[in-house]
């Protein structure tokens, strides 16, 4: 099995530079923006109050801020100078969009916890039952959901235009998260035709993950953030491509084991949803090509006791179907292919024209969403 990264590189790295100044400044952001507008809101009607505090809750409910760090260290490695006040705006409208993204999701998974809280839908229809609302909550916390993802939208480009950015390096920047939009989109549609499309493959679940994670998370968030610097050199674009690429593929294939193995008091979501509904993960599939015909039935039984027991037998369904996967070394085979694609982004920063003291920075935060335990 790959072991995690080694403290002692982790400590280089961490040393090497301090993360704390741009996800303050992002926090700062993103809080002082959200009460002006929860507020103005709500001034349009009281009653509007659960929905502002549905985005509120999710925006500032925690996060990693992964996509305005990548931003940040986009652009200093294109040469952008320090303090970043003038495209703090545009860095934090990031979380917005990936609020979206995130609210959506819960909706189309059915999800009952985020970040160890309950999902926004979930809030939403809680709400409905307090205030005893006629109709079904459950519909109405689904609907009002998709509202407040729809409202994260709005606000990421309200947000985006206070930056103070010449306007031709803020129309070459949106061309960057025009695309980031698109390709999450375009994944989002083949995680969920994965879920009903029994062909799917091992290349088209890494497809899925390129498109939802690799250019949502990483990539676009790279280029956005060096066009925001000035005019990108093609070969910085290409390394950042590269290096995104690899770097995207590792998260999406450590969130495939922390769905599966992860400690849900660590992740807080629970663990095995994937497994349960034959989700075609990377990790899955791998596994289902190593099975022989009597696990594979072994394995279709117990994703139906986990759908149709309660709770104390979904969890001891979960637990062996886990043991089943891990079982096959489709695990020890995921955890090479994040080791790889780390390394991968090393070559691909080490060969980065121009990327200065940002060279550390990206290094680092390869190793800390490869190897990441939430």
């Amino acid at each position: 099995m790959v072991h995690v990264l080694p403290s002692a590189t982790l400590r280089r790295s961490r040393s090497a530079h301090s993360f704390d100044a741009p996800v303050a400044a992002v926090e700062g952001t993103l809080t002082a923006f959200l009460a002006a507008e929860s507020a103005a809101l709500i001034c349009l009607d009281p009653a509007l109050q659960p929905l502002a505090a549905a985005v509120r809750d999710t925006v500032l409910g925690g996060g990693k801020r992964l996509r305005p760090l990548f931003a940040y260290w986009g652009r200093r490695a294109n040469g952008g100078d320090e303090p970043a006040d003038a495209v703090m705006p545009a860095l934090a409208a990031l979380e917005l969009l990936h609020a979206f993204a995130l609210i959506h999701d819960d909706v189309m998974d059915r999800s009952d916890t985020r970040r160890g809280r309950p999902t926004a839908h979930r809030l939403l229809a809680t709400g409905h039952i307090h205030a005893r609302l006629h109709g079904d909550a459950a519909r109405f916390g689904a609907s009002a959901a998709i509202l407040a993802g729809d409202l994260c939208l709005v606000w990421a480009d309200q947000l985006m235009g206070q930056a103070l950015v010449p306007p031709g390096l803020f129309i070459a920047a949106r061309q960057a998260y025009d695309r980031m939009r698109v390709d999450a989109v375009a994944g989002q549609y083949l995680d969920i035709l994965g879920d009903c499309d029994p062909t799917w493959t091992i290349d088209r679940a890494l497809r899925t993950a390129r498109l939802k994670t690799a250019s949502y998370t990483v990539i676009q968030p790279l280029q956005f953030g060096a066009a925001l610097a000035g005019p990108v050199d093609p070969a910085l674009a290409d390394a950042l491509t590269r290096y995104g690429l690899a770097v995207g593929e590792a998260f999406q294939l450590r969130d495939d084991l922390l769905g599966a193995f992860g400690d849900p008091a660590v992740t807080g979501k629970p663990v095995g949803d994937d497994l349960a509904r034959n989700k075609p993960t990377v990790l899955l599939q791998l596994a289902r090509a190593r099975l022989t015909g009597g696990q594979r039935a072994e394995l279709e039984v117990l994703q139906r006791h986990c759908t149709a027991h309660h709770a104390d037998g979904r969890a001891t369904a979960v637990r062996q179907l886990a043991d089943l996967v891990r079982g096959t070394g489709a695990e020890d085979t995921v955890q090479q292919m994040i080791a790889e694609r780390v390394e991968a982004a090393r070559r691909a920063v080490a060969m980065a024209p121009g990327v200065g003291d940002g060279h550390p920075a990206l290094v680092h935060l390869a190793e800390t969403v490869a190897w990441r335990s939430a």
